[in-house]
């Protein structure tokens, strides 16, 4: 079985670095390994997108500019045929509406809080990305 792929999208390096550090290579010991895809702009992720890269999860900063995570959820749920889960990182607790209208499946706050980072993508996985493999 393949490593799932996340899609990680925020302007931000410091955050990029942040989400990368709290999911390590595996989300907990049941999950396989993943990799990450790093994206700055949110044109770099539609290419990567528009040349069939794939995606089994979005990691998308809410509070990315000119273009926020947000907006990016929303566009994605309503134009990707069986859309990936989506997870956004919202600036603050009152910014759920804004996560609810974008159609996120999660959400988690700045400042990120690792386990609770690695939880809910935990959460979002598929069955399919469960280890089935021996331990090596």
């Amino acid at each position: 079985m393949s490593s799932p792929v996340f899609a990680l999208y925020s302007d931000d390096q410091s955050v990029r670095s942040q989400v990368i550090a709290a999911l390590g290579s595996q989300v907990s010991p049941a999950h396989a390994h993943h990799e990450i895809r790093e994206f700055a702009t949110g044109d770099a992720l539609r290419l990567y997108l528009d040349q069939k890269g794939r995606v089994d999860l979005f990691i998308l900063d809410g509070e990315a500019v000119p273009e926020g995570g947000l907006g990016l959820a929303r566009a994605f749920k309503d134009e990707i045929f069986n859309c990936p889960p989506v997870l956004v990182i919202t600036g603050r607790p009152s910014d759920n509406w804004l996560a609810s209208w974008s159609k996120a499946d999660a959400t988690v706050l700045h400042p990120i809080d690792p386990f609770t980072l690695a939880e809910r993508v935990a959460a979002l996985l598929p069955t399919a990305a469960l280890s089935t493999s021996a331990p090596h």
